[in-house]
């Protein structure tokens, strides 16, 4: 892709930055979305592969995503306050060596021995809060680098690159984490073949991804753009008081308040299912998965795989649309309202065909309401403010998620996986639904009416 034939130089190599940042970045959510499964994969069929330990495997599966989840949360505000004040390439190339130091540790983890739990827990939280810096200084980054004009078409690349890992990542991680029984059945390197399975190859990769970003970043030439608030001189506020900022901007406003509840909500009653699926696949659809020729790991690749086709197709139809250009909010409650009812019909149905046909569904809504919300933030939050105040937005929006994460494994471990995402889809319908009544949020895309852009966190 290229930029427009109008554009000058100077915007064309803006461009072709982003373009090699974009790449960089795909590969490393690739091979992360490889080594998220395979963790899944090793705890479900290596370390608690019997019936009998259904508990022990719902709070590890719980545990590892709390950690990572909680990390990546708690260390969000500073994370955005860093990124408004350090330079931002620096920040992304040493979040990538620090990724690929962590993914090392795990690799030896799983080859030497039996890693305890906490261990497994201590790694992902890790990858988490590095997750968050990274993130963060990427944001931003490419916000300021990509020409206004093409910022649309960089935010719908940026969403295509998360549907398309979880697409891809299910099938490369089968493939790497089933290699050495290929090995021992039809021939090959002996010391492949004594390997248990393919879990470190696929820790391996995403080491490597993350090593191959770092190069490319440290190549690029991303500048940092000075702070619009210490233009006049004033002395640079604390680290502190650029935490506060983005939280004092958002309560000063509360159709953007209501817009971030709705979405704590969509969290607190949708991030469970990384947790359930698991469990649905193991204990409700593995008969029928079976008479389908799948083993466990082909048939939750599949499910994973049909939310991720979901995405893709939401993507390119939101692409192709453009998007509602006004009552933006319709345009994230309404898919909300539709994904609760694919989630309630996944738990109800009885295959695994039925149920991947729900969950594509589901993942099909994400983007469109993803896109939606997006599109409102940018056009009412000022661009040199964005930094502070989407980290504060991420952190409000997602709290929910370890909570639903903690929720998921405690029901899971006494409820049937079905019955839960069932009547938490059913909940999550009936409360959008409420929400398309609310005035407060329905005034979200109006002029602001809180305090001035200059007075908020003018105390700092």
């Amino acid at each position: 892709m290229t930029a427009s034939a109008h554009a000058s130089p100077t915007e064309r190599q803006r461009w072709r930055t982003f373009m090699w940042l974009w790449g960089s970045q795909a590969l490393s959510v690739l091979g992360s979305g490889v080594s998220g499964f395979a963790l899944n994969i090793y705890l479900t069929q290596t370390r608690f592969p019997h019936g009998a330990q259904r508990a022990e495997l719902a709070a590890a599966l719980s545990l590892t995503a709390l950690g990572w989840t909680f990390a990546a949360l708690l260390g969000a505000p500073l994370a955005g306050a860093l990124a408004d004040r350090l330079d931002r390439r620096r920040m992304m190339l040493t979040c990538d060596l620090l990724s690929a130091l962590t993914m090392g540790a795990a690799l030896a983890l799983v080859t030497l021995g039996t890693p305890p739990i906490w261990g497994l827990v201590s790694f992902t939280a890790t990858l988490g809060l590095i997750g968050a810096f990274h993130g963060s200084a990427f944001d931003t980054g490419y916000s300021a680098l990509v020409p206004k004009t093409q910022l649309p078409r960089a935010n719908g690349m940026m969403q295509t690159v998360w549907s398309l890992s979880g697409l891809l990542s299910p099938a490369l991680a089968a493939l790497l984490i089933g290699l050495p029984a290929l090995v021992r059945s039809g021939g090959g390197p002996g010391w492949l073949g004594r390997i248990s399975d393919g879990v470190p190859f696929a820790f391996a990769l995403d080491g490597g991804s993350f090593l191959l970003a770092g190069l490319v970043v440290w190549r690029l030439s991303i500048s940092t753009p000075p702070r619009a608030d210490l233009e006049a001189g004033q002395p640079q506020p604390s680290v502190w008081a650029d935490m506060r900022f983005g939280w004092t901007y958002i309560f000063a406003r509360p159709p953007l308040l209501h817009l971030l509840g709705t979405f704590a909500v969509v969290n607190l009653l949708l991030s469970g299912t990384q947790v359930l699926h698991p469990l649905l696949v193991r204990f409700a659809l593995l008969p029928n998965g079976g008479a389908l020729g799948l083993s466990a790991q082909a048939a939750l690749a599949a499910l994973w795989t049909s939310f991720s086709v979901g995405g893709v197709l939401g993507g390119v139809v939101v692409s192709t649309w453009g998007g509602l250009k006004r009552r933006r909010v319709l345009g994230v409650l309404v898919p909300v309202v539709v994904a609760g009812a694919a989630q309630a019909a996944s738990g109800a149905a009885g295959s695994l065909v039925a149920v991947c046909v729900a969950v594509a569904a589901c993942g099909m809504m994400t983007p469109v309401m993803n896109s939606h919300s997006q599109a409102i933030w940018q056009a009412q939050v000022p661009p040199q403010m964005q930094g502070r105040v989407f980290s504060v937005r991420r952190l409000i929006a997602q709290f929910t998620s370890p909570v639903s994460t903690a929720v998921a494994g405690l029901l899971a471990a006494r409820c049937a996986a079905g019955g839960i995402l069932l009547w938490s889809g059913l909940l999550l319908m009936g409360l959008a639904a409420a929400q398309l009544l609310n005035p407060v949020i329905r005034r979200v895309e109006e002029p602001l009416a809180g305090r001035p852009v200059g007075a908020v966190g003018a105390s700092d």
